[in-house]
């Protein structure tokens, strides 16, 4: 019999001051004195661990947003979501912390050749024994790209035709190698059987790499796949080969709609749709009442900066919002660069909310504040009538989000059933595939 349905939750972390929600490195219980150390990061894992979370990953960019009044002063100046470590050098140590987490980096095909990610991934793979994710992302800002050598971007099209392919040149590396390609007999003098590695002769319209992979192959072979594109052409990406899909929907509406699409898609690609859990975004404040949860949620709006409310608004969207105010002109701008889904998202918040764009694209993102059973029924109405596969968690203070919904929402999930409670599974695709 078939395990029964059970939600999925990931950790999204920023290695730097703040995550998706504006100035929160400002409040008292935020730490700060820790960000270069490695036990901040070995500890956090510990705690998502011990909330039995499916995995944690780290959202990334190469460069600090100069969209808004074109300088970084107000993204950098107020505390953004800046990336102050390389998340692959966070993630060993989380490993070496922890046994069961999964462990997601972020990494753009757009720049990097496919032999240096199959690289990186494959090794992240074997020290944590089977625990890695890659966040694939083809990237939407110039910036990122003159940071690599680059005049701007290439098509949106063009970008996923190239992801296709570093894919299709990842597998072929990965798999060069057999599970039994180590033999390790000393005194045979055998340390490797050269029959069973071989070359990737991948060649594509983009790319090519000859092979084989330094790395032998690991134990996921693939690591597990996280995407986020909500384009006609990054839905059909993320129908090949996404086995947890990051979304921003404003509403339960838009993300029963979203998944819907999506689980035709992944059909219609020849997969299984349950292979690909859906998983949008909430940011929650737990109170043990609801008056203290909604006096938490207030002083946390309280510290908002509406300057760096709008910056970060200017990175999602891709444009200067101190001189655009209205979809229209956001779409006039139009070019190579933008997310479409952070588009969607404050498009979905002005119609929700009766306010206009320019309106929305000022707010930061809604809280879920409310003790944990109402935050348990928010997340169970959602998951039972078919709107997600579980969540994305950002941290509105860190640590202490984490520390408080796994101390006090998690045990309310599992007593309804709705979340494991030990982890199933010895690799993060099988926890994802048996939820426990």
């Amino acid at each position: 019999m078939p395990p029964s349905r059970k939600m999925h939750l990931v950790a999204y972390l920023k290695a730097g001051p703040s995550a998706s929600y504006p100035s929160t490195w400002r409040h008292p219980a935020a730490t700060l004195d820790d960000l270069f150390e490695p036990q901040r990061w070995e500890q956090i894992a510990r705690v998502l661990e011990a909330a039995c979370f499916d995995a944690c990953f780290f959202a990334d960019g190469l460069g600090i947003p100069d969209l808004y009044k074109g300088s970084y002063a107000d993204y950098v100046g107020r505390g953004g979501q800046l990336s102050l470590l390389d998340p692959m050098t966070l993630l060993p140590m989380m490993a070496r912390a922890t046994r069961h987490l999964g462990l997601g980096v972020t990494l753009s095909t757009s720049f990097m050749p496919a032999y240096i990610l199959a690289r990186y991934l494959g090794s992240l793979d074997i020290l944590s024994k089977g625990r890695a994710a890659w966040n694939v992302v083809t990237t939407a800002r110039d910036f990122e790209a003159q940071n690599c050598g680059m005049a701007g971007l290439p098509p949106k099209e063009q970008r996923y035709d190239m992801a296709d392919e570093v894919m299709e040149a990842c597998d072929a590396l990965w798999t060069g190698w057999d599970e039994d390609a180590l033999v390790l007999d000393k005194q045979a003098g055998v340390f490797a059987d050269p029959a069973k590695i071989r070359y990737a002769n991948y060649v594509g319209h983009y790319v090519n790499t000859r092979g084989p992979l330094s790395i032998p192959r690991s134990p996921q072979v693939r690591p597990a796949i996280m995407q986020a594109g909500s384009s006609p052409r990054g839905r059909a990406f993320a129908a090949r080969w996404a086995e947890m899909l990051f979304c921003t929907p404003a509403t339960k509406a838009d993300a029963l709609a979203f998944r819907t699409d999506m689980r035709s898609r992944v059909d219609a690609a020849g997969r299984p749709p349950d292979e690909c859990a859906v998983l949008p975004s909430i940011t929650v404040v737990v109170g043990e009442t609801p008056s203290i949860a909604q006096e938490k949620a207030a002083y946390l709006e309280s510290l908002v900066d509406p300057e760096l409310v709008l910056a970060a608004s200017s990175w999602s969207v891709v444009a200067d919002l101190s001189r655009i105010d209205t979809p229209e002109a956001l779409d006039a701008g139009g070019g190579n660069q933008g997310v479409q889904g952070h588009r969607d998202r404050m498009l979905q918040v002005a119609r929700d909310k009766g306010i206009s764009f320019a309106e929305a694209v000022r707010r930061p993102r809604a809280l879920l504040a409310g003790t944990p059973a109402m935050i348990a029924d928010v997340m169970e109405d959602w998951f039972r009538d078919g709107a997600c596969d579980g969540f994305i968690l950002p941290p509105t203070v860190f640590p202490a989000t984490f520390e408080e919904f796994g101390r006090l929402v998690v045990p309310e999930l599992q007593r309804r059933g709705l979340f494991r409670t030990a982890y199933a599974g010895r690799t993060l695709r099988e926890n994802l595939r048996n939820p426990g």
